[in-house]
């Protein structure tokens, strides 16, 4: 499938570089079989119906983003560097992988200089700044250091027009954030509050949290000209036993499941199989997934989305034109610009149904 299909033109005043206050009062677009809805997402408990099974991600997102200084060399020339740094993957108690600027001002032995307690040598440099750094400090000293120095790890499209502050520390959290592990935000659950949750159980949904720790490969553009030559980044998921129970007996029932944001869909997408005489069935598990969902996949758990607006030609805009179609998405999205809806992260929200869903 040619990756110009998923292309549209997005003026950079439609981006969105703080989120709504208060979170629920972000604009909401539904789009179910082509008709398509302004809302709010305050509005998410009338737009749902008593039965169905909200997902969430409940992970929590780490102050990945972080600065060092490289030490002028003894006999290189020039002076300190100043290194910014975003973790990305955790290989060990001490060592994590980190995409680092300018690399080209580091190379491997290289030690950089966080504080005064915390220190790291550079390993295994690869394309794209992409190094391991071997921290002085491991298990919890290093990661109260990291919560004591980080920030938190805006999209790039966020970070070339402004710089994290504190205000980001609450604003790129979820409210239910839970089991750290992400370099950044299941982006989707942003607009959620208490007092939201609250109306949405008492009009009789259920609420079910599952976890995935997203990785820095969100961010990364397609560069192959076809979807088949795309490599798909891995994210590690786990599915408890109670929340797989939830959402197979809903779908024994004929009740719908709506995953809020693309991180829980590919988890309950990746954990379902194929059950003898029942369908479908969703099975507990923890692992990495490197799940690809393009138009032509059959949906076998989800029946809807709650989604912030994607980047063109992005892996994430594939997956909901596969969910309710690469043409209702591309009217969708022209009339989101057309109509002031704010993208990205910190952007506006959108209820996707499934094709033929109801």
């Amino acid at each position: 499938m040619n990756v110009d299909q998923f292309d549209f033109e997005l003026p950079d005043s439609a981006i969105a570089l703080r989120p709504a206050r208060p979170r629920d009062s972000a604009k909401l677009l539904q789009v179910s079989g082509g008709a398509l809805t302004d809302h709010v997402v305050r509005d998410l408990p009338s737009l749902l119906r008593a039965g169905d099974v909200l997902v969430l991600n409940d992970t929590k997102v780490l102050p990945a983003a972080l600065r060092a200084v490289r030490p002028a060399r003894a006999h290189g020339g020039g002076g300190d560097v100043t290194i910014g740094i975003n973790l990305h993957d955790r290989v060990n108690e001490r060592t994590w992988r980190a995409f680092v600027r300018p690399a080209k001002r580091l190379k491997d032995g290289d030690i950089i200089h966080l504080s005064d307690l915390l220190s790291a040598e550079v390993f295994d440099k690869r394309e794209g700044g992409d190094v391991g750094l071997r921290f002085s400090r491991g298990g919890g000293a290093l990661e109260a250091e990291i919560e004591a120095l980080g920030h938190p790890p805006l999209p790039p499209y966020i970070a070339r027009q402004r710089m994290p502050d504190n205000k980001d520390k609450t604003d790129y959290q979820t409210v239910y954030a839970k089991d750290k592990g992400s370099v950044a935000a299941p982006t989707a659950g942003l607009h959620f509050t208490p007092e939201l949750l609250e109306k949405l159980k008492a009009k009789g949904i259920e609420i079910v949290s599952l976890t995935l720790h997203v990785g820095a490969g969100t961010f990364l553009p397609v560069k192959s000209e076809t979807t088949d030559d795309h490599i798909m980044h891995s994210e590690w998921f786990t599915i408890s036993d109670e929340a797989a129970h939830i959402v197979n007996q809903a779908k024994e029932e004929g009740r719908r499941v709506i995953a809020v944001g693309t991180t829980a869909l590919r988890a309950l997408e990746s954990a379902a199989a194929q059950t003898k005489g029942v369908g479908h069935r969703l099975l507990p598990q923890s692992r990495d997934t490197d799940i690809f969902i393009t138009p032509g996949y059959e949906f076998r758990i989800v029946d809807g989305l709650m989604t912030n607006f994607h980047l063109p030609r992005s892996t994430l805009f594939m997956l909901v034109s596969a969910l309710a179609g690469t043409k209702v998405m591309q009217a969708a999205y022209a009339h989101a610009l057309e109509t002031g809806y704010r993208f990205y992260s910190y952007g506006d929200s959108s209820l996707l149904w499934k094709e033929g869903a109801s």
